[in-house]
């Protein structure tokens, strides 16, 4: 690919996240959905300007940067005040991770025509819900605390969890590994080291701030912070492949648990950062979606999003948080919202490659089925999540002293605030 080729692309891309961007601000519309809609117009579903392939392997690098970049930054403003809120974004996780996992293998088998192989990839690929879409629009409604930092903790929980179990997967449909033990192994181990490998950078980045006086360090902090999470990645990925994605949002965590006198000006700069991150992602992303992929799926892979998203999740949601403190509204808008997002999109495009490369069957009805998963969460569930959250009286007041930042906190036995009480 030419230099100028390589500058047009981007451009282009950025150019058109940026477009939907201003789109959405001026009609109110939700933003990751016109994102999404951006990337389809300039890629091979429409115009043709953009083709992520030609990047070649510098796709993967690219997008794990950004996303490292996202998943840090929420790691950073992650809020769980209360016993009762993280026993149930625990809750949530651990169940959903079991129900979901299996059910999203029998739907993608029985209704979607996916080889019980590339099912489980699947499975596993759509299993999180994606801060990078649920962030933005928890904070586009003003959705009430602490229910924004559910959703938002449970997709940061599940998302390095669900990248990961799908790479071993796929190491497995591809003979790397040798049966369910080994795949067991490989995903503590990349949990858990990638989890260390945050948590140790985390606290050297803290302790670093620490050190740096507020009138000698302007700009200072935010170069650093870039340094070392960068830094971070290439050395998680090189010891262990994807441990970078679970390591970004220890990092982030332990940043944001240890304040210093940067810790302010940090927060917004990375979080302006991150959401220049999603403005490039999605498109460029979603500009590989081709209808050729898509077509070919039918009623078939519809039916299998609509059991994932309108059976399967509220079942998930139900079952884990029986006995929780949240209201019959609240556990009805957890069920609803639950829509896919840049990891998903990622690792849906490298797997593909990866399994076209080694000649295995089904690798373009897998993306395209995880394309066609995200168009449909993101199009319905961020279109229909603002009227819902106020019909269900869950939209913060202006007035209410909760902020959705999460400061109230809840005692045990406690109902989470329901505002349009």
């Amino acid at each position: 690919m030419t230099p100028e080729r390589l500058g047009l692309l981007w451009g282009v891309t950025v150019f058109a996240g940026a477009g939907a961007r201003l789109l959405a601000a001026v009609s109110g519309l939700p933003g990751v959905v016109l994102l999404l809609l951006s990337g389809m117009l300039i890629g091979r579903s429409g115009l043709g300007l953009v083709e992520p392939l030609d990047l070649g392997p510098g796709l993967g690098t690219v997008v794990g940067l950004l996303v490292s970049l996202v998943l840090f930054d929420g790691g950073l403003n992650l809020r769980l005040p209360g016993d009762t809120i993280r026993a149930t974004v625990k809750r949530i996780a651990v169940l959903r991770l079991l129900i979901s996992l299996g059910a999203g293998l029998l739907a993608a088998h029985w209704l979607a025509g996916l080889s019980w192989s590339v099912a489980a990839v699947f499975s596993a690929i759509v299993l999180a819900t994606g801060p990078t879409v649920v962030t933005p629009l928890v904070r586009q409604i003003r959705l009430a605390a602490p229910l924004g930092d559910v959703l938002e903790a449970e997709g940061l929980v599940l998302e390095p969890i669900g990248a990961v179990l799908a790479l071993l997967l796929l190491e497995l449909v591809l003979g790397n590994l040798h049966g369910w033990r080994e795949l067991v192994l490989g995903l503590l181990e990349r949990l858990g080291g990638g989890v260390l490998i945050g948590a140790s950078v985390g606290w050297l980045l803290s302790e670093l701030l620490q050190r740096l006086k507020p009138d000698q360090s302007s700009g200072l902090p935010l170069q650093l912070t870039l340094g070392m999470l960068f830094l971070m990645y290439g050395i998680s990925e090189w010891l262990l492949p994807e441990s970078a994605l679970p390591a970004s949002v220890a990092a982030g965590i332990v940043v944001g648990r240890r304040q210093t006198a940067h810790t302010a000006d940090l927060d917004g700069l990375i979080q302006e950062l991150a959401q220049l991150a999603i403005t490039m992602l999605f498109p460029l992303l979603a500009a590989d979606v081709s209808w050729a992929e898509l077509s070919p799926l039918g009623w078939g892979g519809i039916s299998c999003v609509l059991v994932l998203m309108l059976v399967v999740r509220p079942i998930a949601v139900g079952v884990a948080t029986v006995g929780l403190p949240l209201n019959l509204p609240q556990k009805l808008f957890l069920g609803w919202l639950a829509p896919r997002g840049i990891v998903t999109a990622s690792v849906a495009s490298l797997f593909a490659i990866r399994l076209e490369q080694a000649g295995i069957l089904g690798a373009g009805r897998l993306q395209g089925l995880v394309f066609l998963t995200i168009l449909m969460t993101v199009g319905l569930q961020g279109l229909t999540a603002q009227p819902l959250a106020r019909a269900l009286g869950l939209i913060e007041d202006s007035g209410d002293e909760t902020t959705s930042s999460g400061e109230a906190s809840l005692q045990p036995g406690e109902v989470l605030p329901d505002p349009g009480q």
